[in-house]
């Protein structure tokens, strides 16, 4: 389901004042983009800044008439245009301020009431959850758990042990509202341009609505995923000192989705300087930015904020910290048969041969060395399957030789003179594994079918 442009009055503006940004901007976009490009039409003006064509060939006029821009020939049916002397000096004025000549940027006030009527406003329940998280392996327990952190409004904090799937689950957030939202491709605010679109975080729709303003873009709703390169100067705008443009910051990107910070507590930023940035945007979904000469300006803050660590929460924050932060959910270890269902879909998808009694026997000796069950253990043995059976010229089948040769190269093996690795040696035989009390307990849990 779309946003409905209509509502938003997102049709491409005809006349300046349909712009909501100064005039004097525009007839600058349209000065450095014939400069840059030696020479221009109508239609290739239009394509390049996001205007309508009949608003961009008025401004040529108005320039023609001021000896800006002059007409050199036609080119099919349309005028080739270039600078005139005058107007050439004109536009490498307005380059020494900034050499942006991309789309022209939509008003802050307008930005605002777009982001509003696309607020990002979660209504789930477990069939929904089922079906968004359909690629995964995950507990009705934990499910009923994380709906309920879904539907509140604000932060919500995923921790446990390393790989039980906390990043997988956080990810897959954003797929609980599929519907579509506008993104400006740059903002204007107090005469600067504030570029907001990013290919890397920005999924566009395959087709764009014929009369919508080319300034927006229609998108998935974003995700930003930022884990321990994470800075102060990433929340906060970024000036480019060789074009005279800001950059959005992470979190402005993310309006109207969903941001992930990933691995959290092992950042340069720590999570008190982060509670202290984000104070006010997490209590008031409003955040403040500042140009490089000190004006200050609001911006939303629409913004689902999931942390992932695999640190004691203790260590992260105080009392404070998690006030904020009202949805904590622990993520642990999967069940047996939970590995299973993984172990038979992974084997499955890379054509590694699997039964009954080998994913019993990987069972088991994944709960010695590891100490329990994570949901990444399949995957990794089954491409280490495939690599040995590359090496030696076999079939992939994970049977017991196989699996005790991987694991051998998986787990790391200590440095004294037991010859042994991980927790264990995982060379041992079936029979004095099962002889061990340990052994006994990771067998008797039940065997799926595959």
């Amino acid at each position: 389901m779309a946003t409905n442009q209509q509502d938003l009055g997102m049709k491409a503006p005809k006349t300046p004042e349909g712009l909501g940004i100064p005039y004097a901007l525009v007839t600058d976009l349209v000065l450095r983009r014939i400069l840059l490009d030696g020479k221009a039409n109508v239609a290739s003006l239009a394509r390049a800044l996001a205007l309508h064509a009949g608003l961009v060939d008025n401004i040529v006029q108005e320039l023609r008439d001021k000896k800006e821009i002059e007409v050199l020939g036609m080119e099919g049916r349309n005028y080739t245009l270039a600078l005139t002397q005058f107007g050439q000096k004109h536009a490498n004025e307005r380059m020494a301020k900034t050499r942006y000549a991309g789309a022209a940027p939509v008003s802050l006030d307008v930005y605002r009431a777009v982001v509003a009527h696309q607020r990002l406003a979660v209504s789930v329940n477990r069939a929904v959850l089922k079906d968004a998280f359909s690629d995964l392996v995950i507990a009705d327990e934990l499910l009923d758990e994380l709906g309920p952190a879904l539907n509140a409004n604000g932060a919500m904090f995923l921790y446990g042990p390393p790989g039980t799937g906390k990043t997988s689950i956080a990810e897959r957030v954003v797929r609980i509202s599929p519907d579509m939202v506008l993104v400006p491709r740059a903002l204007e605010v107090d005469g600067q341009i504030i570029s907001v679109f990013d290919q890397t975080v920005h999924i566009p729709a395959d087709e764009q609505p014929e009369e919508l303003d080319a300034r927006w873009v229609l998108c998935s709703r974003p995700r930003v995923v930022v884990g321990g390169e994470l800075t102060g100067a990433m929340l906060d705008l970024t000036y480019d000192q060789s074009s005279g443009v800001y950059l959005a910051p992470l979190q402005m990107k993310a309006n109207n989705g969903v941001m992930i910070i990933d691995d959290f507590g092992r950042q340069v930023l720590t999570p008190d300087q982060l509670l202290n940035r984000w104070i006010v945007p997490l209590d008031r979904r409003v955040d403040y930015l500042s140009l490089n000469y000190g004006v200050s300006f609001e911006v939303p803050f629409d913004v689902k904020v999931v942390l992932s660590t695999n640190l004691d929460p203790s260590d992260l924050g105080d009392e404070a910290f998690f006030r904020r932060i009202q949805t904590k959910i622990f993520i642990g270890a999967i069940t047996e048969e939970a590995f299973d269902w993984i172990l038979s879909r992974v084997a499955h998808t890379m054509g590694v041969g699997c039964n009954a009694d080998s994913a019993e026997y990987l069972r088991m000796m994944c709960i010695r060395e590891g100490g329990d069950l994570r949901p990444y253990l399949p995957a990794d043995v089954c491409k280490l399957v495939k690599a040995v059976a590359q090496y030696e010229g076999k079939p992939s089948v994970l049977d017991q030789a196989n699996i005790d040769r991987v694991l051998g190269l998986y787990y790391t093996r200590g440095v004294g003179g037991s010859g042994g690795y991980g927790k264990s040696d995982a060379r041992r035989s079936m029979a004095e594994i099962l002889d061990s009390p340990k052994g006994s307990e990771a067998v008797s849990g039940p065997v799926s079918t595959f």
